[in-house]
C-alpha cells in the first residue's frame, strides 16, 4: 500500500468522524454537549484539510500519481 493510498483512507475516515460528530451535536439537547461535538468537528475538519495538502504534494511528488 503506497503513502497516497494510506494517505487517502486516512482522509476518508477522518471526513467519517467529522460527520459522526456534527450528528451528535444534532441528535443532542444539551448546550455543552452540542458546543463539544461542533467545536471537535471544527478540529477534525482542519485536520481533513492538513491531510489533502499534503495528499496534493504526494501526488506531485510521486512518479506513480502523475498522469
Amino acid at each position: 500500500m503506497t503513502v497516497g493510498t494510506k494517505i487517502q483512507q486516512t482522509i476518508a475516515s477522518a471526513e467519517g468522524v467529522v460527520a459522526n460528530l456534527k450528528s451528535f451535536a444534532l441528535d443532542t439537547n444539551n448546550q455543552q454537549a452540542k458546543q463539544m461535538y461542533n467545536s471537535l468537528a471544527q478540529q477534525m475538519d482542519t485536520v481533513v484539510q492538513q491531510l489533502k495538502s499534503r495528499e496534493q504534494q504526494v501526488i506531485s511528488e510521486e512518479p506513480q500519481y502523475k498522469s
